[in-house]
């Protein structure tokens, strides 16, 4: 992986939005067209909202693909991902784009995941936005993820690490609040991407990076999978980056 820190959460956000947009371009130029996929959560916060200012990139031909949702979860609740992705992203961008699929998770799963399967399965994915979980998920693949499916998007079942992480950073007012179950993007969805730009900030995921970054590659730590990707930039801030060994 390449590895770049920013000296504070803007640079870092200012940087993976610039790298990932290069990538767009190049993309657009070449083909006409392009796809992405967009993480949320609070790690995003930055990198969204400086990839919204990147000039010349015509978003009209952008096809977006979303990586994850809460089950049971209203579009209009605070916590919704959908609501997230509309209010600081899609809504600020100076075009629209070709197509945004959302996910809709709040009545059959299972259908929505089939629905998701077939408008990705015929896409080539240009740039992954993504981040990394207290846990070291990705997505919403917690440890132990399943690096073998080949199915783009799953119901999965939330760890109390990762529901702990969702109310800690305050997008529920109590840790029962936090849903069990959500769709997401499979594993091997993301690492079909052609290029991954992964976003993380803060010193409460410097552990994660270290073991995804350092350690072996291990479903018990899923961004570790990031190391066999071709093309994946990791934009970190210097508290994410503190337990590296090699800074």
């Amino acid at each position: 992986m390449e590895i770049r820190i920013g000296d504070s959460v803007d640079e870092m956000g200012r940087e993976a939005a610039a790298a990932g947009a290069a990538k767009l371009r190049a993309a657009l130029e070449a083909r006409g067209e392009a796809a992405i996929i967009v993480a949320t959560g609070a790690s995003q916060f930055s990198m969204l909202a400086a990839l919204v200012e990147e000039p010349d990139i015509a978003w009209n031909r952008v096809t977006v693909f979303h990586l994850d949702e809460y089950v049971g979860l209203p579009i209009d609740h605070p916590a919704s991902f959908r609501k997230y992705l509309w209010e600081r992203f899609e809504s600020r961008l100076p075009l629209p784009v070709r197509a945004f699929h959302y996910i809709d998770a709040e009545h059959d799963p299972h259908a929505e995941c089939d629905r998701l399967a077939s408008l990705i399965s015929p896409v080539s994915v240009d740039v992954a936005f993504i981040g990394i979980g207290e846990n070291g998920h990705i997505a919403f693949n917690d440890p132990p993820a399943d690096f073998d499916t080949v199915m783009p998007y799953l119901v999965v079942d939330l760890d109390d690490a990762c529901r702990r992480q969702q109310h800690g950073e305050g997008w529920f007012p109590s840790f029962e609040e936090v849903p069990t179950r959500a769709i997401s993007m499979s594993v091997r969805e993301i690492m079909r991407s052609k290029a991954v730009v992964c976003t993380v900030p803060d010193e409460r995921k410097a552990r994660a990076v270290r073991d995804a970054v350092e350690g072996a590659v291990t479903p018990d730590v899923p961004a570790s999978i990031l190391q066999q990707h071709s093309d994946c930039a990791l934009h970190l801030d210097t508290a994410a980056a503190s337990l590296l060994s090699r800074t």
